[in-house]
């Protein structure tokens, strides 16, 4: 994996890594590390320790997202059946 700056000089993490680490992990998904820990702390996204070290899977991010994304499909399919 690599951190590369892009022209605006934000950085961007490429992810061809099988883990991340949880700042990592935050900056993929765009929120902040504390809340990352609070999420693997509820088990809503899964995580493993390497020796000392707390990693996050990718596949366990894109996961999270799945189910976030299946919930709020979810609510709009029951609000759109209240309105008819």
């Amino acid at each position: 994996m690599s951190d590369r700056q892009d022209s605006g000089g934000a950085m961007t993490v490429q992810t061809d890594r099988v883990v991340l680490t949880v700042e990592e992990a935050a900056e993929r998904l765009g929120v902040g590390r504390t809340l990352v820990y609070a999420l693997v702390k509820s088990g809503e996204i899964e995580s493993i320790s390497i020796g000392r070290l707390r990693r996050i899977p990718c596949d366990a991010l894109d996961d999270f997202v799945t189910r976030l994304r299946q919930l709020a499909h979810g609510v709009e399919a029951k609000d759109d059946s209240r309105s008819v």
